[in-house]
């Protein structure tokens, strides 16, 4: 069996119930316990007014990782990270306790009724953009960030 390379992947992440902060803390230290996965850097955290929804404020970050999973496998890594920390779905934009969305995998584009990569959304979202772009500035053009300047997002200055 031939080892898979090392692919660099960026995972968005997102809480805004009960402690929403440790949340993200406690996702990036399960990230790191992932099979065949290196985690190499995790953005500030930023606190953002919801997208699309109503509910408390987010927090927010952005993780960058080295994996050899294939993206099925790390969704469904990150789908049962989200699920030990209580993640319910009960209709789409709903609050949650935890969100981690698979933002970009190398240079791949999936599109399957289970993984959208690279993510459909992340150019029109500020809380992904800004963090993305503090650990990745290539990744992001200066017209999305223009896109997304109106959208409040604070940068809360934490790092894990």
């Amino acid at each position: 069996m031939t080892q898979r390379e090392f692919v660099s992947a960026y995972i968005g992440l997102g809480a805004n119930l009960g402690d929403a902060r440790q949340a993200i803390f406690d996702a990036v230290n399960a990230l790191k316990q992932l099979p065949l996965t290196q985690v190499r850097d995790c953005s500030s955290l930023y606190r953002s007014e919801p997208v699309a929804a109503k509910g408390p404020d987010f927090f927010n970050a952005v993780v960058h990782l080295q994996t050899q999973l294939n993206p099925i496998d790390l969704l469904r890594a990150c789908q049962q990270i989200e699920n030990r920390a209580g993640r319910e779905r009960p209709y789409p934009n709903a609050p949650r306790t935890l969100d981690l969305d698979v933002l970009l995998f190398g240079t791949a584009s999936v599109q399957s009724s289970e993984l959208c990569v690279p993510h459909p959304r992340m150019r029109e979202r500020a809380f992904v953009l800004l963090p993305l772009h503090e650990l990745a500035p290539h990744l992001v053009q200066e017209a999305d960030l223009l896109k997304v300047k109106g959208q409040a997002i604070q940068n809360s200055s934490d790092k894990n």
